[in-house]
């Protein structure tokens, strides 16, 4: 077994992305890591800011033109197994953002998180509720212990 086989069956570290959009689901996710409610944390399951630690990327918003390059870099930073959920509205479909001509213009929406890089788990919402992004961590757990 090897010590990244061997991490992963005792913690999962999660990456979180924003690629535009409100931010809301943003706050949520990091509220079901950090809050005492939820406090995932005494599951090991972790944020993490480095690609290189990341087991799962958390995708949130819309995919912008601006986004889509480093969105592509960051998923070949993670070392394989690895896994990828969309979360919120924004991310699975484009949310209000798709087809709107505000602050952002729709031709700048590059679409859902799975046009651009392959999603694993989709959670709905909007914002997203944490007990929905525990289950999408719990639904991409086979895939990185090897289970798949």
């Amino acid at each position: 077994m090897s010590l990244k086989s061997f991490s992963r069956a005792r913690a999962v570290h999660l990456m979180l992305v924003y690629t535009g959009g409100c931010n809301g689901c943003d706050i949520e996710i990091v509220n079901c890591v950090l809050s005492p409610k939820f406090d995932v944390e005494q599951y090991k399951v972790f944020l993490t800011w480095n690609p290189r630690e990341a087991d799962v990327l958390v995708v949130t918003g819309p995919v912008t033109k601006l986004n889509e390059e480093p969105l592509k870099k960051i998923y070949e930073a993670i070392p394989n197994p690895k896994a990828v959920i969309a979360a919120g509205s924004c991310a699975l479909m484009g949310g209000v953002y798709k087809n709107i001509h505000g602050d952002i213009p729709s031709e700048e929406i590059m679409g859902p998180v799975e046009n651009i890089i392959p999603v694993d788990a989709k959670v709905p919402g909007c914002a997203v509720r944490p007990e929905d992004v525990l289950s999408g961590v719990v639904a991409a757990l086979p895939k990185l212990l090897g289970a798949d």
